[in-house]
């Protein structure tokens, strides 16, 4: 097989990069999906008592070396064994999943258009934006429902955290796009612009 393709999603949190993924799913099934979400560094002490105590709005929390040294197998067709988390518990899980590398690999996070090296590794990058309040409605919503987090922690992550760190890491790194969806995931037409890109990595 030939070199792998790597796609990257980037954009604030709540943006909508995994509906992108979700839709692209529906028209081409086979493409490895990497979540930079996975390779979050362990934080077990962290709760909603104390959901300030870790920073995962700076690209530090990621184990960027681990993210890098993966793609880079993929990329050279090798297998590599993918972290899981558990957003929970704020932790790194002791099993991992096995990933086989195929024509094309999705990398999906906030950060990964922050550190070069990783940047240099993906061949088309694209960035989501969408407005600050529907990605704050967005985030609330699913950390209240699927994190077990409390409004109050919500709120008092991301007025210290979320908002100035995607203003610091995340925003900047739009300049290194080459394509910008407007509007979140549901922007279909936009998304209609890079399916026959990735249709031609997979027949190629």
């Amino acid at each position: 097989m030939k070199q792998c393709k790597i796609i990257g999603i980037c954009g604030g949190s709540g943006s909508g990069k995994t509906t992108i993924v979700k839709n692209i799913e529906k028209i081409i099934k086979d493409f490895v999906f990497i979540p930079q979400d996975n390779y979050y560094k362990s934080a077990e002490y962290v709760n909603n008592d104390n959901i300030t105590a870790f920073n995962f709005d700076h690209p530090d929390a990621i184990d960027n070396e681990l993210l890098y040294n993966q793609l880079k197998s993929l990329k050279n067709n090798e297998i590599i064994q993918m972290p899981q988390y558990d957003f929970v518990r704020n932790k790194r899980l002791e099993e991992t999943t096995l990933v086989k590398p195929k024509k094309l690999i999705i990398v999906e996070g906030i950060f990964i258009f922050f550190y070069k090296k990783i940047r240099d590794l993906i061949d088309l990058k694209i960035y989501v934006d969408t407005p600050d309040d529907i990605r704050f409605i967005r985030r609330l919503k699913r950390d209240i429902k699927d994190r077990g987090r409390t409004l109050d922690s919500v709120v008092s992550q991301y007025l210290e955290f979320v908002r100035p760190g995607h203003y610091e890491f995340v925003e900047p790194t739009k300049v290194y796009a080459d394509i910008i969806v407007p509007e979140g995931g549901f922007n279909q037409r936009a998304i209609n612009v890079f399916i026959p890109f990735l249709k031609n990595i997979i027949d190629d």
